[in-house]
């Protein structure tokens, strides 16, 4: 949905599988005798999980009685989260470094919080919460001050291209639409609107698909058609008989012809509506000839605009989807790595055009993975992706850039520290251009772990920062690799767990 709830809803569930993936990847990183900043930290994780978990089950029963908002926004973890970035480098001092594996765990642990910081404000939204937003990004969360209308109007301005499976759905369906009245009304079909139906009933996103239910349709509707002819023969004028078997057949028809597929709900209709017309007029055993030709009508025109208009649904356009999204992220892989070496910062007024662009594209991918899985009969070079981890790549690029520059910069980072990152950064930017085109043998990228010498001579308050780019952008690789179909291999560290 275009509103606030829906959008809030998704959110909280894309980064809910986020932080899933990040906390299971903890269990690959030994913990640290005596590392309590983590454990404070995830202990804060585990509680606010199942406090918005309590909340989100009795969130729809608070709404309906009026209650507003039933869950605190994320206040208390946002401390912790404070708390932890000015424990986690070392001694208060600064003058002992911590090892590089608890870095990278206590990076990964962050990571985790960032998320459910992302889940808790999200649920709190989409239940009602209007407090204004301290201390987030506010591009994050750009819905929750903006009221429906503009919300729907983005939602549809989103949408107005042809790339857009949404898009391809609605004006299919305006043409078979526009063909069936031109068609019913030239032919002056006794009862015309039967045609609409059909297109609307049957109309599915793939040629196949349509032929399918247009196959079972045309079946039950022949069926239903004798049955019906068979009662208006035997009942003829007695209406009393037609007015006692319409609730049951109503009951029946609404409830189990659903269930049964085009077939069953077609042929059963079609007794529902000989039924109720013959209360209406008298009527004879061409009334269910006009059906069958009307649904055989509607049916050739819903298969017509299925041939002519993306006949391949999802399966053709989830690639060009999937490759613009990456398109779009790789400029911010370069850009959030440079914003965190270099003192760049957050947009102050909202998110920059190429936030805006890579969140734009991974709503159209959104979409297109979501048809797509609805679709049968995938296509094996689909087959052979991961279309599930290049949406976890973009979602995970515009965290990143969401949170990653948000830091005073590193004024006294090393040169060669620098140069790491951006060379770092670079790679995988490159390798996130590279799997756009989706090469035959998939996309390898393996940027450079921070070299223990550069490490060495990285000031101690900086080097956890300086780790956190560095497991994003480990996280991004990995994401790339199985997203363009690679062979995993087993990389090195730091483990996939980007923000």
């Amino acid at each position: 949905g275009a509103g606030r709830t829906d959008r809030a809803l998704a959110q909280a569930g894309a980064a809910t599988r986020r932080l899933l993936d990040q906390l299971a990847l903890l269990t690959a990183h030994v913990p640290a005798p005596g590392d309590t900043v983590s454990a404070d930290l995830l202990r804060g994780i585990a509680a606010s999980c199942t406090e918005t978990a309590a909340a989100l089950r009795r969130g729809r029963r608070e709404r309906g009685r009026g209650r507003g908002r039933v869950l605190a926004g994320p206040q208390l973890l946002e401390e912790m989260v404070a708390d932890f970035l000015k424990a986690r480098g070392g001694a208060s001092d600064g003058r002992e470094p911590v090892p590089r594996a608890v870095l990278v765990r206590r990076s990964t642990v962050l990571t985790a919080a960032v998320s459910a910081v992302t889940v808790r404000t999200a649920a709190s939204l989409a239940l009602g919460g209007r407090e204004r937003l301290h201390g987030l990004p506010r591009e994050q969360f750009w819905y929750a001050a903006e009221g429906t209308a503009r919300l729907v109007a983005v939602r549809i301005r989103g949408n107005l291209t042809r790339r857009s499976v949404v898009f391809q759905n609605a004006l299919r369906t305006a043409l078979g639409l526009a063909l069936a009245r031109l068609v019913a009304g030239s032919l002056d079909l006794t009862h015309g609107f039967w045609v609409l139906l059909a297109v609307l009933t049957l109309g599915r996103t793939t040629a196949g698909a349509t032929w399918s239910a247009v196959r079972a349709a045309a079946a039950g509707t022949l069926a239903g058609a004798c049955a019906a002819g068979l009662l208006i023969v035997g009942a003829g004028g007695a209406s009393g008989v037609y007015a006692a078997l319409l609730v049951p057949m109503m009951l029946v028809a609404f409830t189990l012809g659903p269930l049964g597929g085009p077939a069953r709900g077609q042929g059963l209709f079609t007794l529902v509506v000989a039924t109720a017309f013959a209360q209406i007029a008298p009527v004879t055993w061409r009334l269910a000839e006009a059906r069958l030709v009307d649904v055989l009508t509607g049916s050739a025109i819903g298969l017509l605009c299925g041939l002519l208009a993306w006949p391949a649904g999802a399966r053709a356009e989830i690639r060009y989807a999937m490759s613009g999204l990456l398109r779009a992220a790789a400029p911010l892989v370069r850009a959030a790595s440079a914003a965190v070496t270099d003192g760049g910062g957050a947009p102050p007024d909202g998110p920059s055009p190429g936030v805006r662009l890579a969140l734009h594209r991974l709503r159209i991918a959104e979409a297109a993975y979501a048809q797509y899985r609805t679709e049968p009969a995938a296509d094996g070079s689909g087959a052979a992706h991961d279309w599930l981890a290049v949406l976890d790549h973009g979602s995970r690029t515009l965290v990143g850039a969401y949170w990653l520059p948000r830091t005073d910069g590193m004024p006294g980072l090393p040169p060669d520290a620098r140069r790491w990152a951006r060379k770092a950064a670079e790679e995988v930017a490159t390798a996130t251009v590279r799997a756009a085109g989706f090469p035959p043998d998939g996309v390898r990228a393996r940027p450079a772990p921070l070299p223990p010498e550069v490490a060495a001579r990285v000031p101690v308050p900086l080097l956890a920062p300086l780790t956190d780019v560095e497991v994003w952008l480990h996280a991004l690789a990995h994401d790339l690799e199985a997203g363009s179909g690679a062979r995993p291999e087993e990389a090195p560290l730091p483990e996939r767990a980007g923000p």
